[in-house]
């Protein structure tokens, strides 16, 4: 295991500032039918001073594709519906709203784009409707999926001052608030796998599957895309697992399983060459999986913050690290954080009701990587272990690459500490 150590400062001192934790998810799923539903969610509202805080219903109106795959990223649109907040004074805020869902038990977080809105004074205040992504988590298949609340945050920005509202269900999370059916066959089929994955004519392979509809299936041989006319027959198990047996008689260059979405599994085709034979070996060692820099990044600024008697955030961006994957098999790896508690040593004070988070990102720095990364669910960090990226191992594909990993963070502080200034150590290691 390789670890990097970052330290993070927070001095008590003047202004305050809130962060918005974002995400972006891409590569939507095809297009199915949309089911609206509307639910009332019993809600506690905190909201800041000097406006009270409130609870009530609030009717949640969600529109979910009513049919996807597990892995699918599928659209989601979000209308809040009037809160029980009702605001003290008529204002223009641009607001953002992160809406944390738990999709299947799995932390989701679709947030709005900056909106302009208006407050009327003596009325709930009324969010915008907003679209986003969720993802259909794996090892879905087959069940019809919840979609509930686990809190709602509300940044209002007025003349560059943001001031935040957070509203969490009671009981948390909430209930069903939206629901999509997962198919049992969830994923496109696939050829896995070649066996041998290379011989003269007359080489019989077993070509190995996943995903197929049970029953008989077929294999081809292809070069350049065309099938060379080469095929074989085998069957499929009930849980998708293919099997055939094809005799490559012609040259090809790939061989697949009808039925199966590219990329097809290569072939090499040996071809018997007149002359003096030559062998050539070349030997290629595994490299390392690291994280860097190992010297440690520079320590990030979260602010200064002055007592108020209220709790408070400051934001910072954790430097990105770069990790190496040379190990050229098909293994994966994880990142993850923790911290020590925020003190200072000279003086003995402490904060320990201070929090620390992270949004974390991941991203794929080497375009000849043969992996991509995923960046962790934002979550605050502590001593235990959380991850904050990863890469999935690959069966039987070649994983490995080159990545930066880093994200924003935000601090929470508690009403009330000693004025001094603090550090907390956090570790990102990988395995």
């Amino acid at each position: 295991m390789s670890s990097i150590t970052l330290r993070r400062r927070v001095l008590a001192g003047a202004g305050a500032l809130s962060l918005a934790l974002t995400g972006g998810v891409v590569g939507l799923a095809g297009s199915a039918q949309a089911a609206t539903k509307t639910t009332p969610v019993h809600v506690k509202c905190d909201a800041p001073a000097p406006q009270p805080d409130a609870e009530g219903l609030q009717d949640y109106t969600i529109t979910l594709p009513d049919g996807a795959k597990a892995g699918d990223t599928v659209p989601i649109s979000i209308d809040p519906g009037l809160t029980p907040v009702i605001p003290m004074f008529t204002i223009e805020t641009v607001n953002t709203t992160k809406a944390k869902l738990l999709v299947d038990g799995n932390p989701q977080t679709v947030t709005s784009p900056p909106t302009p809105s208006r407050q009327t004074a003596g009325q709930k205040a009324d969010p915008p409707k907003f679209d986003g992504t969720i993802k259909i988590p794996d090892g879905t298949e087959g069940r019809t999926i919840d979609i509930t609340i686990d809190q709602v945050i509300t940044d209002a920005d007025i003349g560059g001052t943001v001031y935040t509202t957070t509203c969490t269900p009671d009981p948390r999370p909430s209930g069903s608030v939206g629901s999509v059916a997962v198919e049992a066959l969830p994923k496109d089929p696939i050829t896995t796998k070649l066996t041998p994955n290379s011989g003269k004519a007359g080489q019989k392979v077993t070509v190995s599957g996943a995903n197929f509809a049970p029953g008989a299936v077929t294999c081809s041989a292809l070069l350049a895309g065309t099938p060379t006319g080469d095929t074989g027959q085998g069957t499929a198990a009930a849980g998708g697992a293919a099997t055939c047996e094809v005799t490559v008689t012609k040259k090809a260059d790939q061989i697949r399983i009808d039925g199966a979405v590219t990329p097809y599994k290569d072939f090499v085709f040996l071809e018997d060459q007149p002359g003096v034979k030559n062998p050539v070996d070349v030997e290629v060692l595994p490299g390392p999986l690291a994280i860097g820099p190992q010297s440690g990044n520079p320590a990030v600024s979260f602010g200064k913050v002055t007592i108020n008697g209220k709790p408070q955030s400051v934001v910072g961006q954790f430097t990105a690290m770069s990790v190496q994957d040379f190990r050229g098999g098909s293994l994966g790896w994880d990142v993850t954080a923790t911290r020590t508690p925020f003190l200072n040593e000279t003086t003995g004070h402490a904060m320990a009701k201070a929090q620390l988070g992270i949004q974390p990102t991941c991203t794929v720095t080497n375009a000849d990587s043969p992996s991509t990364c995923t960046a962790g669910a934002p979550g605050a960090i502590s001593a235990t272990p959380m991850k904050v990226a990863s890469q999935a191992a690959g069966g039987e594909e070649l994983t490995g690459g080159e990545f930066a990993v880093g994200g924003a963070g935000m601090i929470q502080l508690p009403p009330f500490m000693f004025a001094d200034t603090y550090q907390s150590v956090v570790t990102f290691s990988i395995a």
